[in-house]
């Protein structure tokens, strides 16, 4: 076991010497090529001056200066590799050292104020699961990572996203190869759009159409140079630019279609092209990850090869729009040919380019997945099991979002008895805290990542949440509204024979004492007729009394705290049983309300 902080730092240093020493490269490679035109000048004035020196001594420094160009756009891209290297591994010591948050990728295109427990959880947004995790370069794996983290696997999707997960946590080499690969377009390839031009039906034209043009432009070729050198007279060549004429005009509007179509993929593709030729490469053994490189090949296509050879084609289209290319089009037909063969091209490769991109979007998931297993070597797998009943049983289970130092692990077990924990304690207690622990370690295990905790065991689970929910001034609804619509969400989930977790936060506050105790304990007792298990946290000593309405499946259990000094300490550990003060009063005195 590799320990993460000295390896990236390790890492970090090596780079930095690289850095320092392409900045040297740099800074030489600029003075010899001042020195190289200072002496060019000077062999210019020796040769057309006083005329000491032939002419043909200028090419000296020209040669040279060309080489020297050549070199510099090479560290010039060293550079800018080594300053994204750098980059990578201060994200990484800052996720080591709990300084990520806000310096990553928040995933807010995904956040959903009506999914059922993703706000709750603080899935997306600054300082939330997913910007820990982010790692992926491309939309279709932050799209992977979110969708993943808003859906539980199965059992078997699970277990195989572990066995992938643990492989790649020890392929540090692959990781910085492909955060550094290509240009830094981090997010920006759009998955989407690429596929919907793979999928497009085809351009009609004629199939003996590439081959005319082929021949044509080959005609205009011989019989140009042919008219050049005084071999062929003037009428072989106005035919066949006439013929070219007619081809052009036939031709026009699906050359303009398929010009059109691959302008927005054509940018996005060279990345496409590095990262996945970087992981064909590389061999893998666990059966998720032997799976994904087959769909790489889909069809017996390589992927890599096969969009290297589009980005050709999208390329040579590009030269088209030169004055020089411009002036000869009507005799080469080149943008008619270059056309022909992106649409040929995506006839036979388009209708996979969804599932490379598909494919690609899941390693990338899965590669982020084994950075947190490598920055984190404390974090087990989970058990997952395989029963139909509802259950969670952890040991030493943590915030995953909290640093190590400051989060305070502690036991939770919910299975057949009991089913219901009612959690009491005083404000800022640790009652909302220990909700998200349990919601966000059941979200990383069916994801397929290791959990904060020293063991887990459980089920397969619905979760849904009720710890963060507001009123909304454009829907015209108010808190109590907003609640009670999520706790309707919650017990649809229970209607499917799927085991449920449920996470209720100061359950029905926004209404009268009254009302919510008779509100909450019909609500626990129609959410225990299902294959459910769940906690329940109250400052409210009232609500505590629901677990003497449900028998022996629900338990009460307490956070504790105790003023020393004018200040409210805190353990935020459980204990059993229901809390027996509150803190409200005290709590405002400290702050010098009168009460």
């Amino acid at each position: 076991m590799i320990d993460p902080l000295p390896e990236y730092e390790a890492r970090r240093a090596a780079w930095l010497a690289k850095q320092a020493l392409f900045d040297r490269q740099f800074i030489s490679l600029g003075n010899a090529r001042l020195a190289i035109a200072i002496a060019a000048v000077l062999l210019a004035w020796l040769a057309y001056g006083p005329s000491l020196l032939s002419a043909w001594w200028l090419l000296v420094p020209l040669a040279a200066f060309l080489a020297l160009v050549v070199r510099h756009e090479r560290v010039v891209r060293y550079r800018t590799g080594a300053a994204r290297a750098l980059r990578y591994y201060e994200q990484a010591l800052n996720r080591l050292k709990n300084q990520w948050q806000g310096k990553g990728e928040a995933g807010e295109r995904f956040r959903n104020p009506d999914h059922v427990y993703a706000e709750d959880l603080d899935l997306f947004g600054k300082g939330s699961l997913f910007e820990l995790l982010s790692t992926a370069r491309t939309a279709a794996g932050e799209d992977a990572l979110a969708q993943w983290l808003l859906q539980p696997a199965s059992q078997q999707e699970a277990a195989a996203r572990q066995q992938a997960v643990q492989e790649l946590s020890t392929r540090l080499d692959l990781r910085e190869d492909l955060a550094l690969l290509g240009e830094d377009v981090r997010s920006q390839v759009r998955a989407d759009l690429i596929t919907q031009w793979g999928a497009r039906p085809p351009i009609p034209f004629n199939p003996l159409l590439p081959p005319v043009a082929f021949a044509l432009s080959m005609a205009a070729l011989i019989f140009g140079l042919g008219l050049l050198f005084h071999v062929l007279p003037a009428w072989p060549v106005a035919a066949v630019l006439i013929v070219n004429g007619g081809l052009l005009y036939l031709t026009r509007n699906a050359v303009a279609q398929i010009v059109a179509a691959v302008d927005t993929p054509a940018s996005h593709l060279a990345i496409l092209a590095l990262l996945i030729q970087r992981i064909e490469t590389e061999p893998f053994h666990a059966p998720l990850l032997r799976q994904l490189l087959g769909r790489l090949s889909a069809g017996n296509l390589p992927a890599a090869s096969q969009i290297r050879r589009l980005g050709r084609w999208i390329e040579m289209l590009g030269t088209s729009a030169h004055p020089l290319m411009k002036l000869i089009e009507w005799g080469l037909l080149w943008r008619v040919q270059v056309a022909f063969a992106i649409e040929a091209w995506r006839r036979v490769s388009g209708p996979h380019i969804g599932e490379w991109i598909e494919a690609l979007g899941e390693f990338e998931a899965l590669s982020a997945l084994g950075s947190l297993t490598f920055e984190r070597p404390a974090w087990p797998f989970p058990q997952l099991l395989e029963t139909k009943q509802a259950s969670f049983a952890a040991v030493a289970l943590c915030h995953p979002l909290i640093e190590e130092t400051r989060a305070v692990p502690n036991d939770v077990t919910l299975n057949a008895s009991p089913r219901l924990l009612i959690v009491s304690g005083s404000n800022m207690s640790g009652k909302s805290t220990l909700l998200r622990a349990i919601g966000l370690n059941t979200v990383l295990a069916w994801a397929g990542a290791p959990v904060n905790a020293a063991e887990l065991k459980l089920s397969p689970l619905a979760t849904g949440a009720s710890i963060r929910v507001t009123d909304s001034l454009q829907d015209n609804r108010s808190r109590f509204f907003a609640e009670i619509t999520r706790l309707r969400q919650i017990v649809d989930l229970t209607r499917d024979a799927h085991p449920v977790l449920f996470l209720l936060d100061e359950l029905l506050s926004g209404t009268n004492s009254h009302d919510r105790r008779i509100g909450a304990s019909g609500l626990v007792k129609g959410l225990l007729r299902g294959n459910t298990i769940g906690l329940l946290t109250t400052h409210d000593l009232a609500l505590a009394e629901i677990a003497a309405d449900v028998g022996s499946v629900a338990a009460n259990v307490h956070f504790e705290d105790r003023i020393a000094g004018g200040q409210v300490e805190f353990d935020y550990q459980l204990h059993p049983g229901v809390v027996t003060h509150s803190n409200a009063l005290e709590l405002m005195r400290t702050l010098g309300l009168e009460v």
